[in-house]
């Protein structure tokens, strides 16, 4: 009975990890993103999708796996790489996550005012304090785990019937995914994609989940490997409904609201219901982000600081109140959220390159020979994703 009981409760944090990683990855700024760059390159963003997922699947199973094995976290895998790093690290991504978590506070602001048609500085202030009120409980990871398996669910349901109701031309989405117009054009909104879904902290959220429930070591690597390989495909399925969803309007020459461009496009594709549809997506995005951002950035710093470990829920909370109050007083979370894509993505090469080399040191991971494929899938996106983020610099310029 005891290993039923056992079991059943390894299932709800693998699944708990897993939604954890996918419902930060299909934040509010992925549903920003996916909108405005959706209308701007129409089909051909099919093939930003199909990258991203292939990206996804190559830093997922490389961050998961070591992290998982050797029981470390990222900031720690950091420091035994090269002494500081660590710390380095721990900022960027803190950082990174207080800028996305910032834009991911006023998408709960968007949602709910396009649910309840709240004030957007009232739905901020509430948001924030939504977020807040789950880290107030002792058993904040177990809300967490169920939180987000409810809310990813939700997000699937809902975007796959608006997918379907705005008809998108799928012909073409299956050329263009394959065979795009000018692929120099979708430099900037791959990189963007891939680091608004796997850059930051999003990709080492589910493995930090992973640690915190003690699901570590060599033993439980099948595991590891299904928590990743759900989260991955919950994240993909989202997006690609989402694309279809925005797609099916823009295709028929509708223009999008810039202010909520999400927003508009489903209110097209299915009128009055479908808006409110999207307020409820929307939401649910923004406030397991919320809570997968503020998690996973003190998480980077806890174990480089006892204080900030002792009293982590409470370090929590002050970060989604900062984020709170930085949304209250700038607005326009719409551009704030594909910024901090932009931002994100320049993290990953580092992030992903420390956790290559830590593949190869048997101090970390001990007797575990880590998959040359992915070692060389690795080597391959952290190339990519470098260049690529150097590249989109000069194009972050054009969002003001």
């Amino acid at each position: 009975m005891e290993h039923i009981k056992d079991k059943k409760s390894n299932i709800i944090v693998l699944m708990g990890a897993a939604f954890l990683m996918a419902t930060s990855a299909i934040g509010p700024g992925f549903l920003t993103q996916t909108a405005t760059f959706t209308e701007q390159f129409q089909a051909n963003f099919g093939f930003v999708i199909l990258v991203s997922i292939i990206l996804t699947i190559g830093v997922q199973l490389n961050i998961w796996r070591i992290i998982g094995v050797s029981g470390m976290r990222g900031q720690d895998i950091a420091n035994k790489v090269l002494p500081g790093l660590g710390y380095f690290i721990a900022a960027l991504v803190a950082l990174g996550g207080l800028v996305f978590n910032t834009g991911n506070v006023g998408g709960v602001a968007l949602g709910l005012n396009v649910m309840l048609g709240l004030d957007t500085t009232i739905a901020t202030i509430l948001g924030g304090i939504l977020g807040i009120c789950v880290f107030l409980s002792k058993n904040a990871k177990a809300i967490i785990d169920k939180l987000t398996n409810i809310l990813g669910i939700i997000m699937i349901v809902l975007a796959g019937i608006v997918a379907i109701s705005s008809h998108p031309p799928m012909g073409e989405v299956i050329s263009k995914s394959f065979v795009p117009d000018d692929i120099k054009k979708l430099i900037f909104p791959i990189i963007t994609l891939v680091g608004g879904t796997v850059g930051g902290y999003i990709t080492f959220s589910g493995g930090h989940r992973l640690i915190d429930a003690g699901i570590t070591g060599k033993e439980n690597l099948g595991e590891i490997n299904k928590s990743a390989g759900m989260g991955i495909g919950v994240a993909s399925l989202m997006r690609i409904f989402f694309f279809l969803a925005i797609l099916g309007v823009v295709s028929k020459g509708t223009s999008l609201d810039p202010k909520n461009p999400a927003a508009d496009a489903f209110l097209y594709a299915a009128g009055p219901i479908g808006y409110k549809i999207f307020g409820v997506v929307l939401f649910s995005a923004g406030i397991s982000s919320v809570i997968g951002a503020a998690y996973t950035s003190v998480s980077f710093l806890k174990t480089l600081n006892k204080t900030i470990e002792k009293y982590e829920n409470n370090f929590i909370i002050a970060f989604i109140a900062l984020s709170t109050l930085i949304m209250t007083f700038i607005g326009q979370p719409a551009m704030l959220l594909v910024l901090a894509g932009s931002v994100n993505g320049l993290i990953l090469p580092i992030t992903l390159g420390t956790i290559l080399i830590a593949s190869r040191r048997k101090e970390i991971v001990g007797d575990y020979k880590h998959p040359i494929w992915l070692i060389i899938f690795g080597i391959l996106i952290v190339v990519i994703t470098a260049y690529s983020g150097l590249s989109s610099l000069t194009q972050i310029t054009t969002l003001f």
